[in-house]
């Protein structure tokens, strides 16, 4: 293993020198500095995570609360691809990455406890319960936290435009003559509440009448709940025109409802998804839907736990606001060509 000393003697220079050097330390000239890191470089060197943690009394370490009711874990590729982004960045700036759970080691903890146990310097939270008692605990401890989605009032929080999210879907669907949009929302969750909220706004400025019965709730990523609730919509006696879905994922469960009624999108009727997952543009007709900033999301998220934790007096806690994109596909028809 290549210690500092054995850059030292490549190098001529004394082993503070190199410490120094590879730490950032200011008072190493740019040229010294650079040379140091290219020889330790071509040697192989790799910092010991101990000695630096004893250093900068910090473990490098970061943790990720994420708990999928739906139990697909990371195969929910909206997160998966939150969590990816957020984890290259942490990467990127010399930090590890582990999940925090309520098992550890056989022993059940609070993710609290979990957290000191494994002595993570920060934590993102994302896609949880956020009004749990354990969740609380979390974010109301001393450890720097950066929600997902969700806002607390002493938190950093990054937050998806859900609100412009479903304005936009809902703008389009009316250009191209709808009346009689639905909303198959999910449930009821601080995003779902904006969503929701924004959908009645929208409906509200652009004069649309929207019945009671075409508001329903069904799970996120879960395609049999929209199935069941999609065929609901389609028995009505004035059915609705465009219906917009909670995800892309739980849409496919729209789709197989609206195939088995002998009716083809857009001519009979239009559909609509949200977050702009991949499989949304292998469907036909393409799914129009809104592209969630995955990778801002992630990447932001870890820049902002990054700062809480190396600048904790210069950093106050804020809510940022990523915007998305709309994804124009083949699944919302013009009115005038469905005869309705």
């Amino acid at each position: 293993m290549v210690a500092l000393k054995d850059i030292a003697q490549r190098c001529g220079v004394s082993t503070a020198t190199v410490s120094k050097a590879l730490n950032g330390h200011h008072d190493v000239g740019e040229k010294t500095r650079k040379r140091i890191q290219k020889v330790a470089d071509e040697m192989g060197y790799l910092p010991n995570s101990a000695a630096r943690a004893l250093k900068t009394d910090r473990t490098y370490n970061l943790g990720v609360l994420f708990v999928d009711e739906q139990q697909s874990g990371l195969t929910h590729e909206f997160f998966s691809a939150v969590l990816d982004s957020f984890k290259v960045e942490a990467e990127a700036h010399g930090y590890d990455i582990t999940f925090i759970s309520h098992n550890t080691g056989g022993r059940t903890r609070t993710y609290l406890q979990h957290c000191l146990y494994r002595g993570v310097d920060g934590v993102v939270v994302a896609c949880v319960d956020f009004r749990t008692p354990q969740v609380q605990e979390l974010v109301n401890s001393a450890i720097p936290v950066v929600t997902i989605d969700y806002m607390f009032n002493n938190r950093m929080a990054v937050l998806s435009d859900n609100a412009e999210g479903v304005d936009a879907l809902v703008r389009y669907a009316y250009d191209q003559g709808h009346r009689k949009i639905a909303f198959i929302h999910g449930e009821l969750t601080s995003v779902t509440e904006k969503r929701l909220s924004s959908f009645y706004r929208t409906c509200d400025a652009l004069g649309l009448d929207v019945p009671e019965e075409y508001i329903l709730e069904s799970p996120y990523h879960d395609g049999l709940g929209c199935k069941r609730l999609t065929k609901q919509l389609l028995e009505l006696p004035d059915r609705p025109t465009c219906i917009l879905f909670p995800d892309d994922y739980s849409y496919i469960g729209g789709l197989s409802a609206i195939e088995e009624a002998g009716l083809k999108i857009p001519e009979d009727i239009s559909t609509i998804g949200y977050d702009g997952i991949y499989l949304s543009h292998l469907l036909h007709p393409s799914l129009t839907t809104y592209r969630q900033n995955t990778k801002a999301l992630g990447q932001v998220a870890a820049q902002k736990l990054i700062d809480l934790i190396e600048y904790p007096k210069r950093t106050l806690p804020e809510q940022v606001v990523v915007s998305g994109q709309l994804l124009i596909g083949g699944s919302v028809g013009v009115l005038s060509q469905q005869g309705g």
